[in-house]
């Protein structure tokens, strides 16, 4: 069965977050043996240096990497990334896993995003949207569109 690993910087505030998240982790449990890791994200000051913030991400990257599983495809939320409609990513994740992966982790970044160096690394690296959305908001959506793509291989009734 897939693995799949969210790896997520910041924390879930309020508690109608982590409802919408239990809702689609619990539906994810049906295709895949999902998990939600949260990290904290860096403290900065009010406005921030370039230097401040780079020394921030690479502190996140750090600890990012050490929560990826060994032979995981990585999967990077990044604005610069590549746009995929649900169909797609669910051929995406298909292919991964036809070619035997049976792990994957997305990463999610805290309100100053990724580290460069994790999204070089990344097997894909996806874009929601254009926007920028707040990072709960953002993992909300990660795992309904995972669920989604994955209830499409299986020829499921959810994506209309």
């Amino acid at each position: 069965m897939l693995s799949v690993r969210v790896i997520c910087v910041g924390k879930l505030g309020e508690k109608f977050w982590k409802q919408a998240c239990d809702e689609y982790i619990k539906r994810l449990s049906g295709y895949c043996k999902p998990e939600v890791i949260e990290l904290p994200e860096q403290k900065l000051p009010d406005t921030p240096s370039a230097g401040q913030i780079q020394n921030a991400l690479e502190k996140e990257a750090k600890l990012i990497r050490e929560k990826i599983p060994q032979g995981a495809a990585v999967i990077a939320m990044c604005v610069e990334g590549k746009a995929m409609s649900s169909e797609q990513l669910a051929q995406t994740i298909g292919n991964l896993t036809v070619s035997g992966t049976s792990k994957l982790a997305v990463l999610i970044g805290g309100s100053c995003g990724l580290d460069e160096g994790l999204k070089r690394e990344a097997k894909i690296r996806l874009s929601m949207s254009p926007m920028t959305f707040p990072h709960h908001l953002a993992r909300v959506m990660v795992l309904e569109q995972i669920y989604r793509a994955l209830n499409i291989q299986e020829g499921g009734k959810y994506h209309k």
